[in-house]
């Protein structure tokens, strides 16, 4: 089958007619191959499609990409009870109060509650605030890096006493159980997820999921899924099972279309800035102590030698670091691992969120050929907690303009469940640096619209004869756009690999 776009407009303004054949643009009009009408298209050697749209002037961009999302989380937490309006401990415990009165939740059932931020809460969570007779109450904090349960929940759990309250490694093990359901349950509600994003204009994510991701993929791709391409992330846990598979960073599944990939191997090096984890050179106010500057999750050799043996195995190391001195200590363990592998090479590592980045750091993204992936919406999120945490600082904290000034590749993303899988939102938050009619935070680091809409386009720079029909058609001209309309740009259909995920 072959699809004949008509009558649409590239971000330039050109009009054009786009022949997709083969998941791939077969032939574009504008260009010299053709230079002739539709009506004589035959005449360049163009046959007439079977399928024939004529998208009446609106704007046609490359697909857009989420870098880095967390997708069976974001698929669950609309199931959740939703905290994140609280401004207290104590408005949290309210929330959760009438949850209960008017959705009493199943005997043994664990009460899930997702997204409270208490960094600037004027009172500290405690177990009694949550108690609820034998009710298990367990909530997730906004950037998932902290669990604050209950007693009963802790009962339920087989977990002591004081573990109420669990930050990082803890608080994800954690929220691992609490997030299992049976597969074909989870599926149903991903697929939902993938349908709800592809309304958004999205083609493509990289899939970080903390547990399984490379597999839970290949049972979808195996059911007849098909609304996305994928870049199945793999941690340290994850290792061995899926490189015994064959599977590599960059390589195509079998039998997926070549929708599925293997994507990067995640690692750590410190928390986040909402729990103070985030590891900086220097002390978060009112703390002290050997973790007063946040918390260091590996020393350097043990980060270089996961990500040697990581590289040895065929996949490219994706670092996690918010804080500077994290980001120092990423950069330093790609600087150390040398010339990787070509086939590695040509994708290139990532450091995931660089929150804080200090100014002699911002050039050896580029140096290193070390790619930034960051969530702009994040900004939006934590520009208060910023303001106060890392006073003094904030001239380089989410420091996209910086970072692409200085030749760094970037790749925006959404951290979903974090932030919401929305690449418009995210485009949004790094153009305008406003949300919700505040003034612009930083606005010197404000990305210029071109640089964010490529950076969300999964390194498809244009739509060229040859290249993917992974299309999003809008109603609007992005690069024309303001913040609130990009925000809430109209979406009119999505395509992947020449077929329809929404629309037209």
């Amino acid at each position: 089958m072959s699809t004949l776009l008509r009558n649409a407009r590239r971000y330039d303004g050109t009009v054009v007619d786009l022949l997709l054949e083969h998941g791939r643009i077969s032939w574009l009009s504008s260009e010299p191959k053709a230079g002739v009408s539709w009506s004589s298209a035959g005449e360049a050697g163009v046959s007439r499609p079977s399928d024939d749209h004529d998208l009446d002037g609106r704007w046609v961009g490359p697909g857009l990409w989420d870098s880095h999302v967390h997708f069976g989380q974001w698929a669950l937490v609309s199931r959740r009870l939703d905290v994140s309006g609280a401004n207290s401990a104590a408005e949290t415990a309210a929330l959760v109060r009438d949850e209960v009165a008017q959705h009493p939740p199943a005997p043994g059932t664990v009460l899930i509650g997702q997204g409270f931020r208490d960094g600037l809460w004027p009172d500290a969570p405690t177990p009694e605030l949550l108690e609820f007779g034998d009710l298990p109450v367990a909530l997730v904090s906004g950037d998932v890096h902290c669990m604050w349960t209950n007693a009963a929940a802790l009962r339920l759990l087989g977990l002591p006493d004081e573990a109420w309250l669990l930050r990082e490694q803890d608080a994800f093990d954690l929220n691992v159980r609490l997030s299992a359901v049976p597969d074909d349950r989870l599926d149903a509600w991903v697929l939902e997820s993938a349908a709800t994003a592809a309304s958004r204009g999205v083609v493509g994510v990289v899939d970080l999921e903390m547990r399984g991701a490379v597999a839970s993929w290949q049972r979808r791709f195996g059911s007849g899924f098909r609304g996305l391409r994928v870049r199945a992330g793999v941690y340290p846990d994850d290792l061995d099972a899926v490189a015994a598979t064959g599977i590599r960073t960059g390589q195509a599944v079998p039998g997926t279309g070549g929708l599925l990939v293997g994507g990067p191997f995640k690692l750590f090096t410190d928390g986040s800035l909402n729990t103070r984890t985030a590891w900086c050179y220097d002390d978060y106010p009112g703390l002290s102590g050997p973790d007063a500057a946040g918390l260091a999750i590996h020393s350097a050799d043990e980060l270089l030698g996961l990500a040697r043996a990581a590289v040895g195995r065929g996949f490219l190391p994706a670092i996690h670091a918010i804080g500077d001195r994290a980001t120092t200590l990423a950069l330093d363990t790609f600087e150390a691992l040398g010339p990787l592998p070509a086939d590695l090479a040509a994708i290139g590592g990532s450091i995931e969120h660089a929150q804080l980045v200090a100014a002699a750091d911002l050039p050896r993204f580029a140096a290193l050929g070390v790619r930034a992936s960051v969530q702009p919406e994040h900004a939006m999120d934590d520009r208060d907690v910023a303001d106060h945490y890392w006073a003094g600082r904030t001239a380089r904290a989410f420091a996209y303009r910086a970072l692409w000034e200085a030749g760094a590749e970037l790749a925006l993303g959404s951290d979903a469940p974090v932030a919401p899988l929305d690449p418009w939102v995210t485009i949004s938050a790094a153009v305008s640096r406003s949300r919700d009619g505040r003034e612009p935070w930083h606005p010197e680091q404000a990305l210029p619209v071109e640089a964010a809409v490529q950076a969300s386009s999964g390194g498809v720079r244009e739509l060229v004869t040859g290249g993917p029909a992974d299309l999003v058609v809008t109603d609007l001209n992005p690069l024309e756009a303001s913040g609130d309309q990009l925000r809430g740009m109209p979406v009119h259909a999505t395509m992947v690999a020449g077929e329809w995920t929404y629309g037209p």
